[in-house]
């Protein structure tokens, strides 16, 4: 099966009548999910086999559950987690504690039919990187970030979710929020190299990434996502051989009509777009737009889905304990 060059979203609970019908003409990739998705455990279930069924194929279905303000999953369906760097402060061996979240929320989005998290973030941050990213982040050395991040995405990986690395090439050093603007870099490229591409280097055998949309000016004027260049930079630079995904382009960083934006990021090299909070004509435009996946994009995909796994056993309280333990008793958000 030759799948659809996107990922995209639902507007309720269930899929339309409308809805299904384009996903069983398109075949999208996967889709996402967000809290106007969510109402309960059944439900969430359901809308999850609404998917894979108008899709015609067990497709990636991802979610933004990194914890703190960017998590989609909330109790009574999930645990309250704090942001990730807050997390990270307050552990004994945040290395560990970092694995021991990871594998709990994994747990919580396989029960669910949920196989994917926009999840570790790699990116470093320096003491001018914008609020709106900073406490998600893991760190400000790439040593730090690098080891942090494996160990999120192993415990991913130990509960049959798979891990999207972001964002590619490094969103560090923004000063503006990418999702009401475009942040433009002005570091030399000896300094990306060596300090924000760098944690990405180290982590590119992980099977999917998604791309920032950020202006490298030692490369390019474009932004990441459309760039030709800065997807050979991921390509050859930072050695990354594994699904590239947009992040949305809907945000405002980006201009432009969705189908064009689509087209431009497909031509760029990247293999697949993600589109979030359209209008179902926007969805059916973007799709027809960039069409099937090519055959590269094709063969990542069907890397990503060789991977299916069962998860690993996993003794709820002793995590739990464990985690209670390294973080003296303050887990949750």
């Amino acid at each position: 099966m030759r799948y659809g060059a996107t990922i995209l979203d639902a507007e309720g609970l269930r899929l339309t009548s409308d809805e299904k019908a384009l996903f069983r003409d398109m075949c999208p990739f996967g889709f996402i999910l967000f809290g106007r998705n969510i109402e309960d455990a059944d439900q969430v279930r359901a809308l999850c086999d609404d998917f894979r069924e108008a899709a015609g194929h067990d497709c990636l279905i991802t979610i933004d559950q990194e914890g703190g303000r960017v998590q989609r999953l909330r109790p009574p369906l999930a645990r309250q987690w704090r942001p990730a760097l807050d997390h990270i402060f307050a552990a004994q061996d945040p290395i560990r504690a970092m694995y021991l979240r990871a594998r709990l929320i994994s747990h919580e989005l396989e029960g669910l039919g949920i196989n994917s998290n926009c999840a570790p973030v790699a990116d470093v941050t320096v003491a001018e990187t914008h609020p709106f990213l900073r406490n998600r982040c893991y760190g400000d050395t790439v040593e730090q970030v690098v080891a942090l991040a494996r160990a999120t995405a192993q415990g991913h990986m130990d509960g049959a979710v798979w891990p999207v690395l972001k964002h590619m090439p490094g969103h560090g050093r923004a000063q503006q929020d990418s999702h009401l603007e475009l942040p433009r870099i002005t570091a030399s490229q000896d300094i990306l190299l060596e300090n924000d591409f760098a944690a990405f280097s180290q982590l590119k055998d992980i099977s999917m990434a998604m791309t920032c949309h950020l202006v490298f000016e030692a490369y390019d004027d474009r932004p990441t996502t459309l760039s030709p260049v800065m997807i050979d930079v991921i390509r050859n630079e930072i050695g990354f051989d594994g699904l590239i995904m947009t992040d949305d382009i809907s945000m405002k960083a980006l201009s432009g009509q969705p189908e064009t934006i689509a087209a431009e990021a497909i031509q760029a090299g990247v293999d697949v777009v993600l589109l979030c909070n359209a209008t179902l004509f926007e969805r059916a435009a973007v799709a027809d737009k960039v069409g099937a996946m090519t055959d590269q994009a094709q063969r990542r995909a069907e890397h990503v889905f060789a991977q299916r796994c069962t998860p690993a056993p996993l003794d709820i309280q002793a995590a739990e304990d464990e985690l209670s333990a390294l973080m003296g008793g303050q887990v949750y958000g």
